[in-house]
């Protein structure tokens, strides 16, 4: 008997259908019932989110399409995403029940857009689990791997998470350790089964429990532990004739029968595989019907019944052409050939041969050397001897190439893993760092907008205001100190606000300033008309700093008229420039002043706001601009600072 390499896909893909639902709906048209229709209406009204309530609510009526797809259309009408994603997704799962699969596919995929649009996790988890298990069964390995992988990372995310989540994550599991299984990584793939298991026990799934204990045997099985495989396939048949599932009865018996056959047991599979055939048409699982045909002719061969055995496996291939399965096509030419070399026909053999290799190449599957060159010998030997030593040439030209390219690839692939995992570590603490300085910058920001002498001054002035009971005043500078202090709280949270809400921001603080100077300060904001300062985006409390210093190094210490112009202009497309004007005493006296002080306060706000500046500027190229002029009359006496900011805009 001849042992694949891999076997193609077994019906262990078949089961996954069985986490979702087991059944099948009318697809026939009907007149919908006014009762269905009433209480169609009051699950809409009600909305419920959960998969779980949903389940509960249409439990009579998931296996009937008609009515779902009546319920997915008025849900749509009526705007409730949840109601719509839970029934196209049941309607989706009896699609790719019957080997529909392209429909399903765009069944489940309009499921996750609307249980995306509705933000309900627990649907979008189930929406990719389906998807992956669609192209699972169409052996689209790395799409499957995408969806399955996607969903568990989200199920994990959940806190708390509900039973329904919790099956979700078993079942991506599951169809991970199944996409292992395909890749032939079945010591991985046992794993993921494992874990699974473990988790199954836990919720008491008697029917996750038959699965994982299936698939467990199929890797067995690949690895050649008949023994352990047989015992698998039995603990999973007995979970199923507790739950009574025909659907998990027939996939077990198929896999048990199959061991048989790797036994030379031939009758012993007969008399298992042989009810099966009007049992799996029933169930109308046309991925699993064709294997157990296949099956069957693959007894029939060992039995020396040749014609039966080509009827059977032929029976199987037409069933897998018709619905599309690679695996399943593989599979039958692969017993094509191996019935055509065991009655004598090695051409024939070989050309089922070429076949097998062809779908072999394109579902990624390994080549079985060994089969190739018994059905190679043969065949040269019913024909000429001197062709036989080319052909064996041939073939390990083939075998040569094949193990330097996987030696190459397998050399490439830990280069490039080990390259990426490095440039990964240097990138995660690349952002770890510049995400810690960000947090300092904006903190000490806040300590900036913030300090003690602003705080303990303004409520000192409000403090006048009530002992000479100008209650007016006193309430007056009160609501705009609170306002204030409200904005700057606001404000320290975000990376950046309009320019409109900083101008506001800094004129309420120069109001409150303003009162404590006897309102003798001139301040005004200019900003040019063809600006829309709302849509112009600055850090958040930026101008302050430069007020401030206008107000206590340049205004504070002089005498007669004060004054502070911010100007707002348009330099170009990419730049506004923001203008801080003051008449004080200008930098070289503010100095002076500094120095003669007994109690010095070292001012931080402008270093701070420069190093956000650069921060926020970073996606233009750091092309921002701070830039401290000082300002002379006629004479070359001092008359003021001007701070001048270029800061990039969209």
């Amino acid at each position: 008997m001849i042992k694949n390499k891999k076997i193609p896909l077994t019906p262990r893909i078949a089961w996954l259908s069985l986490y979702f639902l087991i059944g099948y709906g009318s697809i026939h048209a009907q007149e919908i019932p006014e009762s269905f229709k009433q209480k169609a209406g009051r699950i809409i009204r009600m909305q419920p989110k959960t998969y779980l309530s949903l389940d509960t609510e249409l439990k009579d009526e998931k296996r009937d399409t008609t009515l779902l797809r009546y319920f997915a259309n008025q849900s749509k009408k009526e705007n409730y995403l949840e109601g719509a994603s839970y029934a196209l997704d049941q309607i989706g799962a009896k699609y790719r029940n019957i080997s529909k699969f392209k429909q399903a596919a765009d069944l489940h995929q309009e499921a996750l857009v609307l249980a995306e649009k509705a933000n309900n996790i627990g649907l979008r988890v189930r929406a990719l689990n389906m998807l992956g298990v669609v192209y699972r069964r169409t052996d689209a390995i790395k799409t499957a791997l995408k969806y399955n992988q996607e969903a568990l990372e989200l199920a994990e995310r959940v806190e708390n998470p509900s039973t329904h989540i919790k099956r979700s994550i078993n079942v991506s599991l599951n169809c991970i350790g199944n996409l292992y299984q395909s890749l032939e990584q079945y010591d991985l793939a046992i794993i993921q089964f494992k874990r699974t298991l473990k988790l199954e026990e836990e919720l008491g799934n008697k029917l996750g429990l038959a699965i994982n204990y299936q698939n467990i045997g199929d890797c067995l099985e690949y690895k050649g532990d008949l023994e352990g495989a047989l015992e698998n396939y039995r603990k999973s048949l007995a979970y199923n004739e507790e739950i009574n599932s025909d659907y998990g009865r027939v996939i077990c018996k198929n896999s048990l029968a199959q061991i048989y056959l790797k036994q030379n047991m031939p009758y012993a599979a007969l008399v298992l595989l042989e009810p099966l055939h009007e049992q799996s048409k029933t169930i109308g699982d046309y991925f699993i019907t064709p294997l157990i045909y296949i099956n069957t002719g693959w007894a029939h061969t060992e039995l020396s019944n040749y014609d039966k055995a080509y009827k059977f496996i032929m029976d199987g291939l037409e069933m897998s052409q018709t619905h599309n399965i690679p695996s399943n096509i593989l599979y039958a030419y692969q017993k094509l050939s191996y019935l055509e070399k065991t009655r004598g026909n090695y051409k024939a053999a070989y050309d089922y041969y070429k076949k097998a290799d062809d779908y072999d190449k394109e579902i990624s599957s390994a080549t079985n050397f060994r089969y190739m060159n018994d059905v190679i010998v043969g065949y040269e030997a019913d024909k000429k001897n001197n062709q036989i030593s080319v052909l064996a040439k041939e073939n390990e030209i083939v075998r040569l190439r094949l193990r330097k390219n996987q030696t190459t690839l397998l050399v490439s692939a830990l280069i490039v893993g080990l390259i990426s995992s490095i440039l990964y570590i240097l990138y995660r603490q690349y952002q770890s760092k510049n995400e810690k300085r960000v947090l300092t910058l904006e903190q000490n920001m806040l300590r900036s907008q913030m300090n003690p002498h602003f705080l303990f001054n303004s409520l000192n002035s409000i403090k006048l205001y009530i002992i000479n009971n100008e209650q007016k005043n006193a309430v007056h500078y009160l609501n705009k100190f609170s306002k204030l202090i409200r904005k700057i709280l606001e404000a320290s949270s975000l990376k950046e606000i309009s320019l409109a809400e900083e101008l506001e921001t800094v004129e309420l603080y120069m109001n409150i300033e303003n009162i404590r100077f006897s309102n003798e300060i001139d301040f005004k904001i200019i900003v040019d008309d063809n600006l829309n300062i709302d849509n112009i985006k600055v850090p958040s409390l930026a101008l302050q700093p430069f007020l401030e210093n206008s107000l206590w190094h340049g205004l504070s210490p002089k005498n007669g008229q004060k004054m502070i112009h911010l100007l707002v202009k348009k330099k170009n497309e990419s730049h506004v420039t923001i203008e801080v004007i003051d008449n004080g005493v200008g930098r070289d006296a503010a100095q002076a002043n500094k120095a003669n002080r007994v109690l010095k306060r070292k001012s931080v706000g402008i270093r701070i706001t420069k190093e956000r500046l650069a921060n926020f500027s970073k996606d233009y190229q750091n092309s921002f601009d701070v830039d401290i002029v000082d300002l002379f009359d006629d004479e070359g006496t001092s008359s003021g600072t001007k701070v001048v900011l270029d800061i990039p805009i969209i």
